[in-house]
C-alpha cells in the first residue's frame, strides 16, 4: 500500500499544536472578559457578500432562501448588532475568502474581530497592541503613517503624485503593468509598492502599525474630519505578515451605499460580477450606529508566530 495514501487521514496539526492553539484562545477570551466585552456568534451564510473587488467570495444555493453567500467577515452582522445595542462586543469564529491558498492564507481561516464602541482607530491600535504584542510577549509596536512609509521606500508620495509616476515606480520594481493592471486604476499601483517595496522594509522591525490610508482605500472607515483624503484606517504587521486591518466605523448609511455601489463599478471594468448589497446593514446604518472602532485579526497567522509555523497548513486539523 502507498504509505503516502495511507495516511492521509491524518490531521496536519499536532496534539501539541492543537493543546497551545486552545491555550491561546482561552488567553484571547480572557482579555476581552477583562474589559467586559461580550462574546456573540453571527450567522457564516448572509444575504450579501463583500463588495470588495479583490476579494471573491463563495456562494450557495440554499433550498427556500436562493443565494447565500459565506462571509469573509462577520463585520455586517456585528454592526447590526451595535446598531441594536448590544455594547463593545468580540467574536470568533470561521471566515471565507475564495481563491486564497498559499502558505499564509487558506480559503477557510479563522478571524478573532471585535468592535470597541467610543473608540476611535487610534485607541483601538492600542487595544490590538496589548492583545498581540502582550500575546506574543512583543515591544510595543512601532506606528508609521502609510504616506510616510511610500515616501521612505516607494520614492512616492501616495496622495499627490500622479498614476503615470505611480506606474513608472511599478515598473522600476519588476513589473511591467498590462493595459488590463492599469485599467484597475492607481490603488493596484499602491499595492504592488506595498508588496514589493514597502513590506520587505518593515519586516524586520517586528510589530508594526501602518495608519491613515488613502481615502481611496477607506473600505468602511470614516475619513478624517481634519483631512478627508485621509481614511482612519491601519493595519498591524508582525515581521512582515500582515496580522490586523481596523477602522473607525463609517456610521452614514448614504456614503456606504454610494461605496459599495462604486465598487459594483469597480467591479464591472474589471468584468467581475456585481453582487447585491447588504440592505440588513445599511437599515442598521440608518438605524444609528454607535460611534466605535473595529478590527479584524487573522488568529491562523497570529498562531504561525506564536508557534513559529512557516505553513498555515500545518494549523490544520
Amino acid at each position: 500500500m502507498d504509505t503516502a495514501a495511507a495516511d492521509r487521514w491524518r490531521p496536519a496539526a499536532s496534539v501539541e499544536t492543537l493543546r497551545r492553539r486552545a491555550a491561546l484562545l482561552a488567553q484571547i477570551r480572557a482579555f476581552f472578559v477583562e474589559r467586559g466585552v461580550l462574546e456573540v456568534d453571527t450567522p457564516l451564510l448572509g444575504p450579501a457578500p463583500s463588495s470588495d473587488p479583490q476579494q471573491q467570495c463563495l456562494d450557495v444555493a440554499v433550498p427556500g432562501s436562493g443565494r447565500r453567500y459565506l462571509q469573509p467577515s462577520p463585520e455586517y452582522a456585528m454592526k447590526r448588532l451595535l446598531a441594536a445595542g448590544s455594547g463593545s462586543i468580540y467574536q470568533i469564529c470561521k471566515a471565507f475568502r475564495a481563491g486564497e491558498q498559499g502558505a499564509r492564507h487558506r480559503t477557510e481561516f479563522t478571524l478573532v474581530e471585535w468592535y470597541r464602541v467610543g473608540f476611535d482607530y487610534r485607541a483601538l491600535m492600542d487595544e490590538v497592541q496589548s492583545l498581540v504584542c502582550g500575546l506574543l510577549q512583543r515591544p510595543p509596536a512601532r506606528a508609521f503613517s502609510y504616506r510616510e512609509l511610500f515616501q521612505r521606500h516607494a520614492a512616492v508620495d501616495p496622495l499627490a503624485d500622479s498614476d503615470q509616476v505611480l506606474w513608472q515606480r511599478v515598473a522600476a520594481a519588476g513589473i511591467e503593468p498590462s493595459e488590463a493592471l492599469r485599467d484597475a486604476g492607481r490603488d493596484a499601483a499602491l499595492d504592488i509598492l506595498l508588496t514589493r517595496r514597502v513590506e520587505p522594509a518593515i519586516a524586520p522591525l517586528g510589530a508594526v502599525f501602518v495608519y491613515d490610508y488613502p481615502a481611496s482605500q477607506a473600505a468602511l472607515a470614516r475619513l478624517r474630519p481634519d483631512q478627508p483624503a485621509l481614511a482612519e484606517r491601519f493595519e498591524l504587521y508582525v515581521d512582515g505578515i500582515e496580522l490586523a486591518n481596523g477602522f473607525t466605523e463609517l456610521a452614514d448609511a448614504v456614503e456606504q451605499r454610494r461605496r459599495f455601489e462604486a465598487d459594483n463599478l469597480a467591479r464591472r471594468v474589471l468584468g467581475l460580477p456585481e453582487v447585491p448589497l447588504d440592505e440588513g446593514l445599511l437599515a442598521a446604518l440608518g438605524h444609528g450606529l454607535p460611534a466605535c472602532a473595529g478590527v479584524a485579526l487573522g488568529l491562523d497567522r497570529l498562531l504561525m508566530l506564536a508557534l513559529d509555523l512557516d505553513d498555515i497548513a500545518a494549523l490544520q486539523a
